[in-house]
């Protein structure tokens, strides 16, 4: 029997919600935001959070944390030359970080981290990557400085260029504390006057909501560094608009959400500490996602990293656009799954007459 690839393109529905207004240091502009996705009510609901902040005066959103890693695994015989290593390598950063500018224009090494777990050696590179997400960027550079260290240390060990402390598409504490991909906060304030008009609601309900449902339910649930109602949704949603790796939505969907009444006004804000997002490399030549990044104002000459961060932002943004609208609307009983019966209905029905 022989086996082959073949090459498909799936159709994914996708509609532009918004704009949605960003002010802050980085930027401040009126975005329209791509979302694809078979969940139809996305649309409608993150258009109403968007404009509910827009009539807000804005979403004031901030890149705290810009860094992307790879760990690699290596053997010693013993714990005495595993922590020999460790010493010996946290006094020779600079040379590796000159070793690193080797393999790329944009990769820079900013740090690393060593956990020892009896022999074995877990060292967790933390790089700047640029216009891209940066996966295939830091494995090289941590491929070089695997092969350097393998050459100063004969003794040691190979063991993989992927430790698992990285840590790549898979649920962690470590990416929350240490960094993964960009720390974005996104934060709004509305009168209680713009939650009754636009969202149905009171900022009372929403902040009581988001402590009985997002913080005590995470709890119960047994969350990891995670308090949400459905980051992933959006995520997921723009990811495939712009062509990004839609496994990252694991550790970008780890994120926060904090809200408190504040003079009778509502603060909401969003927290992704984890989110990796490019605007260059693989899966960014099609057509539809140059369009889309274009679109989004992330595809200009800019100084190096300043599209990514900017498409960053604006996700973080749309993020809490989705997560404002759904929490408002689970304030109201009925009112979800009214919404969702209703236009799944009439996409069915418009399918049935076609």
């Amino acid at each position: 029997m022989r086996w082959q690839t073949s090459e498909q393109i799936a159709t994914i529905p996708m509609r532009v919600v918004g704009p949605i207004k960003i002010i802050g240091t980085e930027m401040n502009d009126e975005v329209s935001v791509p979302l694809a996705t078979f969940e139809t009510p996305l649309w409608p609901s993150t258009h109403r959070g968007a404009k509910a902040t827009f009539e807000a005066g804005g979403i004031r959103a901030l890149i705290i944390d810009d860094r992307m890693t790879r760990s690699i695994l290596l053997e010693s015989h013993s714990i005495i030359e595993a922590h020999e290593t460790l010493i010996n390598l946290q006094q020779h950063k600079e040379a590796m970080m000159a070793l690193v500018a080797e393999t790329s224009r944009f990769t820079r090494l900013i740090d690393l981290h060593i956990q020892l777990v009896g022999s074995l050696i877990f060292i967790r590179f933390e790089f700047t990557t640029g216009d891209a997400s940066g996966h295939n960027m830091v494995t090289l550079a941590s491929d070089y400085l695997l092969q350097w260290i393998l050459k100063r240390f004969p003794e040691l060990k190979y063991v993989s260029i992927s430790g698992n402390f990285c840590t790549d598409k898979k649920v962690s504490a470590v990416n929350g504390i240490l960094g993964r991909g960009k720390y974005v906060v996104a934060e709004v304030t509305l009168t209680k006057q713009h939650c009754r008009r636009f969202l149905k609601t009171t900022p009372e309900k929403i902040v009581a909501l988001n402590i009985k449902k997002n913080l005590v339910g995470s709890i119960i649930a047994g969350s990891l560094r995670t308090a949400n109602a459905h980051f992933a949704n959006i995520l997921l949603g723009i990811f495939l608009a712009t062509g990004q790796d839609a496994a990252n939505i694991i550790e970008a969907s780890q994120g926060i959400v904090y809200a408190e009444v504040r003079d009778n006004h509502l603060y909401f804000s969003v927290t992704l500490p984890n989110l990796i997002v490019g605007t260059v490399g693989n899966g960014k030549t099609f057509d539809y996602v140059r369009e889309n990044l274009k679109r989004m104002g992330c595809l200009e000459e800019r100084a190096t990293g300043e599209n990514a961060r900017r498409l960053a932002i604006i996700i973080a943004s749309a993020v809490l656009c989705g997560e404002l609208s759904l929490l408002a609307a689970l304030t109201n009983p009925g009112e979800l799954m009214e919404s969702h019966m209703k236009l799944e209905r009439q996409k069915n029905e418009g399918k049935s007459r076609d």
